[in-house]
């Protein structure tokens, strides 16, 4: 059985990183993807002339080193390639109801742009270890 997921998609916003109380780094980012929209079936060409996209949003999660790089080098609108594995959550919020969340948690993130951090040249790509 495999779970391995794989993006190539812009940064949607700047990763956003917190420590837990037992010191482990997350950063939290959004990656955006798009597909050609459809209808009847048939892609069809938006009012500029070019075809109609529709956007996805991940949630992207990255542990300790692979976060503290995603932080310092990657920034909104960069292109990045992730592979990593869905992770769905289920919880109950204050009133009671069941609440549902899925995200992807990253293994690795190549930057196929320059973002932050970088000065003309490319940041490393980072595998988590």
């Amino acid at each position: 059985m495999t779970n391995l997921v794989i993006l190539v998609g812009r940064i949607a916003r700047d990763p956003e990183t917190r420590t837990t109380t037992g010191g482990t780094s997350i950063t939290s980012l959004s990656v955006v993807t798009d597909r050609p929209a459809r209808k009847d079936g048939k892609t069809y060409k938006d009012e500029n002339g070019y075809t109609a996209k529709d956007s996805e949003f991940h949630r992207i999660t990255c542990f300790n080193g692979l976060g503290a790089n995603v932080a310092k080098f990657c920034s909104k609108g960069q292109l990045v390639t992730v592979e990593g594995r869905i992770h769905y959550t289920q919880w109950e919020d204050q009133d009671g109801t069941k609440r549902y969340g899925c995200e992807i948690i990253a293994d690795k993130v190549d930057f196929l742009t320059n973002g932050r951090g970088t000065s003309g040249d490319s940041a490393p790509d980072i595998d988590e270890d």
